[in-house]
């Protein structure tokens, strides 16, 4: 291949890279995307219409999980112990005295789409008053850029992702209505809507990359309720059928998947080279005129620290030595109930209803960082009837197959995602000793939680069983948070942008400081993570908006 031939290459094929890759070829630039994994079938690789669905979780391929240790884990504090996971029938599920690694730890695939897969598809805004957190309360730091300058980006992320929502947008005001209308609630979200209500909260419902109505030659959802298992229908905005396939379609936009980049090589200001394992095995030196790099909070700052020279002794990009540092992760709790009635609670779109009450930096009392909650029973995995075996329903015989058969469609869940502050000790290095198939270091994750993320999550579960107890809960049978687990989703800010070339990786365009030619277009740029909005949409906007710099700068 005539790798000369491409204006810009693309790191990585998810969120960002997908929508960077579709903005730059529809406006003329002949683009390579570079992916780690393979592609996803969805009418042959997601198994929802086999028997064995319920223990099915998003299928891997060989090179889908990319690998990556961790650092010693925080011990746990006695005064938290109320907010250690637990179950019904197994009780206690951490039983040691320090944090453990969830089955998945971080929950990503390498793919063509990458995360987006397996993503739920919440699409949210950031609320507007979190992008000054350093400016109004002293942490984190400012996004380089406000609200109202990423808002039409939104709206173009939105209509290429097939977005459903609300009217009323509350504090995130919009330019244009969502593309199709809110989903209807599922019978849990109306009873956890009802709930809320009397508490004084506000219910509604969740803006969802699903399709409420057919949109774009897509048909809409069915309410199976497993998003996260991959959607065989093609409903669901994940970008292997958004971004994607409009990118390939200009002509001007080519995917390798099976290419693994190693290394990159800079002189001076710039990114020359980079270094890939092809899908035959091989090392290949590709030049470089403009770079992407779309790779995650995680194996972004892994790519940079690994390919250290004698100039950039640091890794590349790193002059400021902000490269792995200020990593957010997910700081999430659910609490699940029992009902006195059937309300087939298995039924209906996950994370369809939410509250933003709590999602202000300064709304949760005597704490800085902002929450959601939102309906949470089939992200919980309790739509089917083996999970409700194992972890809700105890016994064995003919007196628990009745006690399940009442049981069934009863539980409902309540979750909530909160901020997540940048602290000194959770960051990513490589490891000193565990090294990948191609000798590569692997990204080692470090992670603690501060005094202030203790007192957002004691609050996000004070609601939560709040919540379950006013919409009608008897018994809640499983808690389940990030006290005692690191289990995320949603990561970010490990090269994060800014104004000063001192405190940050790239500026607000994505741009390095220090490599004219390269950019960075994934949730490690975050200066801050939001209170517990999904990525997303952001990503998706601010990669649009940083091709359209790219653009005008090649221009």
């Amino acid at each position: 291949m005539n790798f000369d031939h491409f204006d810009v290459i693309v790191v990585g094929s998810g969120g960002g890279g997908g929508a960077s890759a579709w903005r730059l070829a529809t406006r003329g630039l002949r683009v390579l995307v570079l992916e780690a994994g393979k592609r996803f079938d969805p009418l042959r690789d997601y198994k929802l219409d086999t028997p064995a669905w319920e223990v099915s979780e998003f299928p891997e391929k060989p090179g889908s999980q990319g690998r990556y240790t961790f650092a010693p884990m925080q011990t746990l504090d006695a005064t938290s112990s109320d907010l250690r996971s637990w179950n019904a029938v197994s009780g206690p599920v951490n039983q040691t005295q320090s944090r453990q690694v969830a089955n998945g730890g971080y929950q990503h695939v390498r793919g063509v789409g990458g995360s987006t897969l397996r993503y739920t598809g919440e699409a949210h805004r950031l609320h507007p008053e979190s992008m000054k957190m350093k400016t109004r309360f002293n942490v984190a730091a400012d996004w380089p850029m406000d609200y109202a300058t990423l808002e039409p980006f939104y709206a173009q992320a939105e209509k290429i992702t097939g977005v459903a929502g609300p009217i009323n947008a509350g504090a995130r005001w919009r330019s244009t209505p969502f593309p199709l209308p809110a989903h209807r609630l599922s019978k849990a979200s109306r009873k956890l809507e009802y709930g809320a209500t009397q508490l004084g909260m506000h219910w509604t419902a969740n803006s969802r990359a699903a399709l409420s109505e057919a949109y774009d030659n897509r048909p809409p959802c069915n309410y199976c309720g497993n998003c996260n298992r991959g959607c065989p229908r093609m409903d669901k905005g994940s970008v292997d059928i958004t971004y994607i396939p409009k990118a390939v379609a200009t002509g001007r936009c080519t995917i390798l998947t099976d290419h693994c980049v190693t290394r990159l090589i800079a002189n001076g200001r710039k990114v020359t080279h980079l270094v890939c394992v092809d899908n035959k095995g091989q090392s290949v030196r590709i030049p470089v005129k403009r770079l992407i790099l779309a790779c995650g909070a995680i194996e972004t700052p892994r790519l940079l620290l690994a390919s250290a020279y004698d100039k950039a002794p640091n890794g590349l990009a790193n002059e400021s030595g902000q490269v792995g540092k200020n990593f957010m992760e997910t700081l999430s709790w659910v609490s699940t109930g029992m009902l006195s009635e059937p309300i087939e609670s298995f039924k209906g779109l996950p994370a369809d209803s939410i509250s933003w009450d709590f999602n202000k930096p300064d709304a949760i009392p005597n704490v800085i960082g902002g929450c959601r909650f939102s309906s949470a029973l089939q992200e919980s995995g309790l739509n089917g009837p083996i999970n409700y075996a194992t972890r809700v329903v105890s016994g064995f015989g003919k007196e628990h197959k009745e006690r399940m058969r009442q049981a069934i469609g009863q539980a409902i869940s309540v979750g909530g995602i909160g901020e997540f502050l940048p602290n000194d000790k959770t960051y990513i290095d490589l490891d000193p000793q565990a090294k990948d198939a191609f000798g590569i270091p692997l990204a080692r994750i470090h992670s603690e939680l501060a005094e202030s993320d203790l007192a957002r999550l004691r609050f996000m579960a004070d609601m939560c069983r709040k919540i379950l107890k006013a919409a009608g809960v008897t018994q809640i049978v499983e808690e389940y948070g990030t006290v005692d687990f690191f289990n995320s989703t949603h990561v970010f800010g490990t090269c994060r942008m800014g104004t000063d070339p001192g405190d940050s990786v790239v500026d607000a365009f994505g741009r390095s400081h220090s490599l004219d030619n390269l950019s960075i277009c994934d949730a490690s740029i975050f200066p801050s993570s939001g209170g517990g909005e999904s990525p997303s949409l952001t990503i998706a906007a601010l990669a649009i908006r940083n091709a359209d710099a790219i653009i005008d700068q090649l221009k």
